[in-house]
């Protein structure tokens, strides 16, 4: 990349690691500290988890579409500013339903896709893959220092004070992308069947689909795995920065050659298989085995390679795939997938575990890995190189 693309990717990179650093905060928390809530239940603590990707995934199709129309900037403005609200009604309330309330206006501000478009929009085709590696890469740095302060935080001023410490980290991001370039419309075109038939083939539903596979694991990881460290007696919740953050710095160190098969040797089909079986190991693993603290960290690596690398592939793969006119509207149905698998994720996990147990929660995300495989098996990659 050129400086210029650097010092764009950079800023896009940070907005977007700012905004998921608030949310990733949230996910090694959550389930132990919002019981003491007013009416709390796994299944709404599973709720309060997934209802923000329920409407991240209802309006990224909108905010990718409008940002096609009328630009990128506007709607990133936006958005950052209904997060913001949200995270607000979050922090000034001991009911877990009106947690549920601010959580999903936060996802209103549905910028991920917006955020893609524009970054691909701003760099060329042939550095379009080292960009979304370094927004990956940030985006997996904030995942590491989110679960590292995340309890930290709460700890000391609970889920009260980590909605508000979210909240400032909205404007941080807002200050970001004041300082963002103007960005023109890319095109005008009528969100009719024929624009969306287009983004509808049978290569980018495959990857919709993993996006939204990957998320669902996330989110029902995340409700589970925290309960089997205290459970466990694995480590104490102010401590768990000793346990995430050597499994997070050493998943970088073991994604590093599977993303150099992958753009070098044109192999990201098969590295997509074997990232996807990793993490069915690492389910099956968490399943069946008594967990130590060394066992536990071993299992969450083996998790988080697998998780960053498929994090970092998929968006790049989509911005080759897409036609560059629909890339908003196709980054659209991608995050909302993202985003519905959070959802999915979090309902469908704190249903089960609420009904049955832990244990019943990893068979579904083995599950859904296991399916997620074989569509990939199938997966064809062809590229867009026309640039229409």
């Amino acid at each position: 990349m050129n400086s210029k693309e650097r010092l764009f990717a950079l800023r896009i990179s940070l907005v977007m690691a700012v905004r998921m650093l608030g949310l990733f905060m949230l996910f090694p928390v959550m389930s132990i500290y919002a019981a003491d809530y007013d009416n709390s239940s796994p299944f709404l603590i599973g709720m309060a988890i997934g209802i923000y990707g329920l409407t991240q995934a209802i309006f990224q199709i909108p905010f990718g579409y409008l940002s096609d129309r009328f630009g990128r900037k506007p709607m990133l403005i936006f958005g950052l500013v209904v997060f913001f609200l949200g995270s607000l009604i979050a922090a000034n309330t001991d009911n877990i339903l009106i947690v549920i309330v601010g959580r999903a206006l936060q996802g209103g501000g549905a910028i991920s896709a917006v955020l893609m478009a524009f970054l691909a929009d701003s760099t060329s085709e042939d550095n379009r893959a080292k960009a979304n590696a370094f927004v990956g890469f940030q985006i997996g740095v904030a995942f590491m220092l989110s679960l590292i302060i995340g309890p930290i935080i709460t700890s000391r001023v609970g889920l009260h004070g980590l909605f508000w410490v979210i909240a400032i980290l909205s404007i941080i991001a807002l200050i970001i992308v004041l300082t963002l370039p103007y960005s023109k419309p890319v095109t005008y075109y009528r969100l009719s069947a024929s624009a969306f038939k287009e983004i509808l083939n049978g290569q980018l539903l495959r990857l919709d689909f993993s996006i939204f596979s990957l998320h669902l694991i996330l989110a029902s990881g995340f409700i589970v795995m925290p309960i089997l460290i205290i459970e466990n007696q694995i480590i104490g919740m102010i401590d768990n920065w000793k346990l995430y953050l050597p499994a997070v710095l050493l998943s970088f160190l073991g994604m590093l050659p599977l993303i150099i098969i992958s753009e070098k040797f044109k192999k990201t089909k098969h590295v997509l298989l074997i990232s996807i079986l990793l993490l069915i190991l690492s389910q099956i693993l968490f399943l069946s085995l008594n967990l130590s603290f060394s066992v536990f960290l071993i299992l969450l690596t083996i998790f988080f390679i697998a998780f960053n690398t498929v994090e970092a592939l998929l968006p790049s793969i989509l911005s080759k795939t897409a036609n560059a006119s629909k890339r908003g509207l196709a980054m659209g149905v991608f995050s909302t997938s993202q985003f519905l698998g959070t959802f999915f994720g979090g309902a469908i996990g704190g249903l089960i575990y609420n009904i049955y147990d832990l244990n019943s929660v990893f068979l579904f995300t083995i599950s859904v890995a296991i399916i997620w495989w074989f569509l990939i098996l199938t997966l064809p990659l062809k590229t867009n190189t026309s640039g229409d």
